[in-house]
Order: C-alpha cells, then structure tokens, then sequence
C-alpha cells in the first residue's frame, strides 16, 4: 500500500503504533519469566498481554479496509492477506507433516503470527508491482 490516501496514512500510524505496543509488551513478558518465573494467574495474564496487540493489527487492517475509499487498494489488501493466510496455512501444514512422519523439530506455534505478517509483507509490495 503507497501511502496515498487518508486511510493509509492512519493505518500506518495505527500499525506502528500497536506494533510497538506488541514489541514492548513481548519484552515485558519474555523479562517477567525469565527473572521471575511468575506462577498463577500472573503467568496467564503475562502470557496473554502480547496476544492483545497482536490481535489488534488484525483490527488495524481491518480499520483500513474499511476506511480506505479507494477499491483497487482495498482490493490489494485483501488480496495480500490471502496470500498471507495461504503461505502461512502451506508452511504449518507442511511442517505438521514434516513433524508427524520425518521427526522435524516441533513448530512453536507463536510463530505463526510473525509468518503470516511476513507473508503479507512480501506479497504486498508484489502485487502492487503487478498492477502497475
């Protein structure tokens, strides 16, 4: 998305904001149980606080769709998620059998959020290069 219009300006403050927010909140957690190995309800909530973040770039996007005026770009977004929700469900199947019948390591399944966003990255910027 080129930063053209009014809704992608927002979105890309919106992301890098609540991005921000998730990078922090992933330090604050990863800190909390290394030093301090919390238990109970504690751990829970610390589990779950970089979740929050995480779950709100999926509003940020969908804020975007929303507001953006322009079809041709709310087109691209949605086609770019696709893409990112095709590549991340090829690589965890693939790795699911991988795991099951060639004993590769586990997939730690907090990786799929950082697979799906970096699937969306790399065929955005591909398919605007399509249309042009």
């Amino acid at each position: 998305m080129i930063c053209k219009s009014a809704a992608a300006r927002r979105y890309y403050v919106r992301f890098a904001v609540t991005m921000t927010l998730y990078v922090i909140a992933l330090c604050v957690t990863v800190e909390a149980f290394v030093r301090w190995h919390p238990r109970g309800a504690l751990a829970y909530l610390l589990a779950l606080m970089p979740a929050i973040p995480a779950i709100g770039l999926l509003a940020v996007f969908g804020l975007y769709l929303a507001e953006e005026k322009d079809e041709f770009q709310r087109m691209l977004g949605v086609q770019s998620m696709l893409w990112g929700i095709g590549g991340t469900l090829s690589v965890t199947t693939i790795w699911g059998f991988l795991q099951s019948f060639a004993r590769i390591p586990h997939f730690q399944p907090i990786w799929t959020f950082v697979l799906f966003w970096g699937f969306v990255g790399i065929s955005t910027p591909l398919l605007q290069r399509r249309y042009r």
